[in-house]
């Protein structure tokens, strides 16, 4: 099959929707550092820990660059949100918010190239739960059967979470067509790693 039928061309939107796409790309990179805080807190292997300790520092600048770009501070939570305790499911939600953190900043960074940096620490952040991800599945049976029960339950509540995401004005008309190209996207990633059945 060729590499043609894979990737579909990438989607375009006007200069108008770069504001809801900043704001949408805030909002993702909030929940990732929050994610990532409370990841830390749980016992996780210590390759992951050191990762997830680079990964919050990177997490904090792209917060920061992106709320001077926006004008405004990022929501802040009185608590760190409840994250799995095991590794083999809490590894599937961090590469599941990764996934999606990646997919608006590919978007973002189509608008604006100079954002370019921010997809490459996206795509670094990305390929690290990935190969720990395939680990996991092709491991221990039981952590492995963990690891694709979370995921078929991650996967199914992402629909909503991503009209969450996509609820903006400027988006509306394009809402449709990035729903379904997000999720192919993902669904793709989930599959080739095992994660889910094709």
């Amino acid at each position: 099959m060729s590499r043609s039928h894979h990737r579909a061309e990438p989607l375009y939107l006007p200069p108008e929707c770069e504001a809801a796409l900043l704001e949408r790309f805030l909002k993702a990179e909030a929940m990732a550092l929050w994610a990532v805080r409370s990841a830390q807190l749980q016992d996780v292997p210590p390759n992951v820990h050191t990762f997830l300790r680079k990964h919050e520092e990177d997490e904090r600048d792209h917060l920061a660059q992106f709320e001077a770009m926006v004008g405004h501070q990022s929501h802040e939570r009185e608590r760190l949100p409840s994250v799995p305790r095991q590794w083999p499911a809490l590894a599937v939600q961090l590469y599941g918010y990764e996934l999606l953190g990646l997919e608006f900043a590919k978007l973002l960074a189509i608008m604006r190239p100079d954002l370019a940096a921010i997809l490459e620490d996206e795509e670094t952040h990305v390929g690290f739960f990935e190969r720990e991800i395939r680990q996991i599945v092709v491991g221990e049976t039981a952590a492995a059967d963990q690891a694709r029960v979370s995921a078929r339950a991650w996967w199914r509540k992402l629909p909503r979470t991503l009209d969450r995401y996509l609820e903006a004005e400027a988006l509306d008309p394009f809402r449709p067509e990035l729903a379904r190209r997000l999720l192919a996207t993902i669904e793709q990633r989930l599959t080739g790693t095992g994660l889910l059945k094709k």
